[in-house]
Formats: C-alpha cells, sequence, structure tokens
C-alpha cells in the first residue's frame, strides 16, 4: 500500500508526544487516516471506508488517542476514537445524532469539545476525559467551534463574523463583535490567551484576549490581506498570508514586537504550522510543481518524499484589468507552443471568500495541454486584495462579479491573447453559479460554460442548505429570499434561463447539502423546455468527493466537454 500526503492537508503531530501523529494518505482509490510513529517513520492504516474514504482526523495532546469523522456522502457523521496503537474504535458522543462537522478541539487534559451543525442549528458538546458528554451550546444559523484553551476551562467559537468565549457550563465570558476571526488559544501553560484577527481601517490587525485583560490590540502588526494564523509550541505565531495570488510566511513574537519574514519560495503555500523542536511544516506549489510537503527537519510520513519541480509546457503571467469596482487581477496560463490568441477557459474559483494564486490546478495543466489558455480572474468579493474587494457586495451578489470577468476577457481580447469567438466558462461551487449567470446576461461573450456542483436557483439554495449557508446569503443579500425576493431572483441563474445560447454542462451531486441537486436538475428542465440541450451529469456524491474515481470522471468530462465546443488548437500536445 503506497501512503501519501493528502495535497494541501499537513499532519497533525500530538503537542505533548511529538512521536506520534496522523495524517490523510491515498489507500487504493481513495482517501483514509493513518497513524504516523514519527520517530520509527513507520505508518498504519486506522480506517478504511470503501466507497467513501476518510479525510477529518486529528490526534490527542497527549498522543493516546485519535479521533476522526465517520461521515456519509452529504457530510454527516459521528467523531469516533481509537487508541494511537490501534485496536476497536468507539463512538466519542454516543447519544448526539450525526450532523455536520463544524469543529473539533482537544485540551491536554483529555477534555475535548465538537461543533455540529445539523437542520436545528448549530451546537457545541464537551466531552470530559471519562466520557461523559453535556451540550454547552445550542443555537439556530450557523457558526463554528474554533478552540478550546489548554486547561480546558474556556471554548471559543465563532458566529456570523463575531467570537463568542464560553466557559465549561456554556455560559458566556465575552462576547467580541466582529469583523473579527479567531485562531485559538496560546497552547502553553498559564492563563488562555486568545488570539484573534480583526479587519479594521483597511486592513487586517492582530488581536489578543485574556480573561483578566480584555482585548487588547498590536497595532504594529498588520497585514493588507487575511493572515491565516496558528500558534507555535513556544508561544510565537506563524502567519501565512496570500497576497495578489502568492503566499508569504511570517514569525510572529507578540511579547517583543517582532515580525520576522520567513523565507519561501514564490509560489503558494496551502498550509503551514510550527511542529515541535521549531520544525516548520509547509505544504508548498506553484502553477508547475503539484503540493508537496516540507519540513525544516526532513521528517515526513513514509511515501512523501519531497518531489522535483515537474516541467509543464506552459507560461504563467499576471494581467491587471481596471475594472468598473477596480483593477481585477488575472493569473494568465497559456500554452507554451506558440503564440496567442488563443482559445481560453475563464476558470472561475468558489468561495466567494477564496481566490486563485499561483498554484497546481490538474483543469489547468489539462486544458493548456489541449491548446487551450486558462483566465483565473481574482473578481470583487476574492480575497488576498484587502478587505474594500474582499467585501464588494454593496453592488449587489453575482453581478458585480461577472461584470469583472466581462472585463477581464474584454482586456485579454484587446491585447490579442484570447480569441474573442472561443471563450468559455468553468467552475466548481460559488464558481459554477457565476458561470451559469455569467451564461445568462452576457449570452454574447460565451460559447459554452461548465458548471460543477453550482447554485442554479438562489432563492431555491437557500431554501435546501445548511443553516451556516443561510447565514451567509442572509449577510450577503440582506435578508432572506422572503424578506428580500427581488435581490434574490436578480442574482439567480434562473432568472436569466431564457437567454442562455451556450452549450452548459451541469453536475450535480446527489447528496450535496452546499448546492442541493434539485434546483440543479430544474435548471437542466428549463434549460430543455427553451430548445436547448445541456450534459446533466448527476454523480452519488456529496459536495465533492474523497473517491479518485469519481474526480477523475468530473475532471474528464469538463474538459472534454469544452474540448468539443470549443475546439483546442491543432497540434496540442498531450500529457
Amino acid at each position: 500500500m503506497q501512503l501519501r500526503v493528502a495535497p494541501g492537508r499537513l499532519p497533525s503531530i500530538a503537542e505533548l508526544a511529538p512521536d506520534r501523529g496522523c495524517f490523510v494518505g491515498a489507500a487504493e482509490d481513495r482517501c483514509e487516516i493513518m497513524a504516523w510513529d514519527v520517530a520509527r517513520g513507520t505508518a498504519r492504516r486506522v480506517t478504511d471506508r470503501p466507497g467513501l474514504g476518510t479525510d477529518i482526523a486529528d490526534v490527542e495532546p497527549g498522543g493516546e488517542f485519535l479521533w476522526w469523522f465517520d461521515d456519509d456522502r452529504a457530510g454527516r457523521g459521528s467523531w469516533r476514537i481509537q487508541s494511537w496503537a490501534g485496536g476497536v474504535d468507539r463512538l466519542a458522543l454516543p447519544r448526539v445524532p450525526p450532523a455536520l462537522n463544524a469543529g473539533l478541539a482537544m485540551a491536554a487534559d483529555g477534555t475535548a469539545a465538537v461543533g455540529l451543525i445539523d437542520e436545528r442549528g448549530f451546537s457545541v458538546h464537551l466531552r470530559s476525559p471519562g466520557g461523559e458528554v453535556h451540550t454547552v451550546l445550542a443555537t439556530s444559523g450557523g457558526g463554528e467551534l474554533v478552540d478550546l484553551s489548554a486547561d480546558g476551562s474556556l471554548l471559543a467559537v465563532e458566529q456570523e463574523s463575531a467570537v463568542r468565549v464560553l466557559d465549561r457550563s456554556g455560559t458566556a465570558v465575552a462576547e467580541l463583535p466582529g469583523p473579527l476571526w479567531s485562531a485559538g488559544f496560546r497552547p502553553t501553560a498559564g492563563t488562555p490567551l486568545l488570539l484573534l484577527l480583526a479587519e479594521c481601517d483597511g486592513g487586517y490587525q492582530l488581536r489578543t484576549w485574556t480573561p483578566e485583560g480584555g482585548l487588547r490590540s498590536a497595532e504594529w502588526c498588520r497585514f493588507e490581506s487575511e493572515p491565516s494564523t496558528s500558534w507555535c509550541p513556544d508561544g510565537r505565531v506563524l502567519v501565512r498570508q496570500d497576497l495578489r495570488g502568492r503566499s508569504s510566511l511570517s514569525l510572529v513574537d507578540l511579547a517583543r514586537r517582532q515580525c520576522a519574514a520567513l523565507p519561501v519560495p514564490a509560489g503558494t503555500v496551502l498550509d503551514a504550522r510550527m511542529q515541535p523542536g521549531n520544525d516548520l511544516h509547509l505544504v508548498w506549489t506553484d502553477t508547475r510543481t503539484p503540493p508537496a510537503l516540507r519540513t525544516s527537519s526532513g521528517r515526513r510520513p513514509p511515501g512523501t518524499p519531497e518531489l522535483p519541480p515537474v516541467e509543464l509546457p506552459l507560461t504563467l503571467s499576471d494581467r491587471w484589468t481596471a475594472g468598473p469596482g477596480g483593477q481585477v487581477h488575472t493569473l494568465f496560463t497559456a500554452p507554451a507552443d506558440g503564440p496567442g490568441p488563443w482559445p481560453t477557459v475563464f476558470l472561475v474559483h468558489g468561495g466567494p471568500f477564496q481566490q486563485d494564486r499561483d498554484a497546481y490546478d490538474p483543469t489547468v495543466v489539462l486544458l493548456a495541454a489541449a491548446g487551450f489558455a486558462v483566465a483565473r480572474v481574482n473578481y470583487r468579493g476574492s480575497t488576498g486584495y484587502g478587505p474594500a474587494w474582499r467585501n464588494a457586495f454593496d453592488a449587489g451578489v453575482g453581478l458585480p462579479q461577472v461584470a469583472d470577468l466581462a472585463a477581464a476577457r474584454a482586456d485579454l481580447v484587446r491585447e490579442g491573447l484570447v480569441e474573442p469567438t472561443r471563450t468559455a466558462l468553468a467552475g466548481w461551487s460559488w464558481g459554477g453559479y457565476l458561470t451559469l449567470l455569467a451564461l445568462g446576461t452576457q449570452p454574447e461573450l460565451w460559447r459554452a460554460g461548465a458548471a460543477v456542483y453550482p447554485i442554479a436557483d438562489s432563492a431555491a439554495a437557500f431554501r435546501a442548505g445548511t443553516p451556516a449557508l443561510r447565514s451567509l446569503d442572509a449577510r450577503l443579500f440582506g435578508g432572506t429570499p422572503d424578506q428580500k425576493p427581488h435581490r434574490y431572483a436578480k442574482a439567480s441563474p434562473m432568472t436569466y434561463v431564457d437567454a442562455v445560447r451556450a452549450p452548459v454542462l451541469l453536475v450535480a451531486g446527489g447528496s450535496d447539502v452546499k448546492c442541493p441537486p434539485e434546483q440543479v436538475v430544474r435548471y437542466a428542465q428549463a434549460l430543455r423546455a427553451r430548445g436547448l440541450a445541456p450534459e446533466l451529469l448527476e454523480l452519488d456524491t456529496g459536495h465533492e468527493s474523497r473517491l479518485m474515481d469519481d474526480q477523475a470522471t468530473v475532471l474528464t468530462t469538463v474538459v472534454s466537454f469544452l474540448g468539443t465546443h470549443l475546439g483546442g488548437r491543432v497540434g496540442a500536445r498531450a500529457m
């Protein structure tokens, strides 16, 4: 059995037993959880779920037990516990019904907290070292459990961009209004210290909270774009920042008021963490290099050697366009076997609060090999460009984003890089939503569109979605579909289905709770009623699949569809 770390995922190592860890590895046709003996360099499989796979797990601080999430295709499941050495596993919360995972946190004394989301809303449950379980919080809407203090006395949860600190009984100790996010409690012993990230004055600032001192700002430590932060074992803070499509790393010493940059190659750091012994672990990639685990100590799980760069016949350039809401950044990838203009696929990222980066994407590689250029546009709402760009939904939902796509397309056409009669769209999730919206509102621009697990009807998706997604939609639209029906209609692809002219590929997951399949099927039926014949691929998956066969089916279907309707270059090289 060959094992490898799943792209973008770092191993989890026990804070108090650094020779014990776990990671997500490849087993046959899927991802499964592996226990890692760091000192011996060996691993054993913990989970074995044919047809499903497993990709959520953690190890207790003391290294005695592994936790893994036993979910179905829709993402609903329960946490299970197994001894790190092996044996029979058992339910961690025996009387708590299966639900969507919304966080796991564990303290050094064996106390654990679990966040869950179901049809009733968000809940948090506390499990004592002896196995007793009680509910700490139960509320409607979405939320996420962030962390449990090192002594197990306090919990931090996020709800609607604000942070609440609770004690073990569920009593609120602090209500910290947003926009604010939490990076968890300091792992060292002593007074609980909560690390926070605040949006303020056009940027982002680190803050801390303690029970005695309350909320304090680190005015000297500011970032232009949203940083991802994590505590180091020695109490320093590791900061990963993605800015304009590329990553940087810094070490912050809050006590000394120091911020030092760490060397990292140009590209993207998908995840980073300082492990015990100042062993820096990171997953690095760029457009030409698949994600790979790098460690400063050189220790890595079995079967995960550091891979050499891959020589791919493509070029990458950064393009900036004056769009209706400001400068729009596009990562433009083209085949290296000749000059443009090229038939071009606009690969639309999901989110909305995500971004395209200088990172390896098999869809980009396959399309470039088939003779297509690929434009990855960081439209309004994307992260990595500051809070004003991230929050630019005042002009509406969806339509400003597709306006940015059109502006980037027009600029690339003017520059002679894109063939104006051969441009298409493809996207997953929110990117699939924008693909369908652009096909209906800009039918003259696009020759084809592929939408994978998309939102096709904004109001229907709201009503069938999870509490967390309904909460997000209510913030973006300023209310529910009943309260703001015109806003939902204006932003819905179904509203513009009569205007669609291009061939459409739709992929729906039968157990998708984020973008429910029923509204995708109804959109396909609406196209057929108007004389179009969309391709509809229905899979027995959730919003995504851990099975390699499912991933390959979707990817090859999308690339084949685009090749049929867009047409690659003559003599394009296959890979």
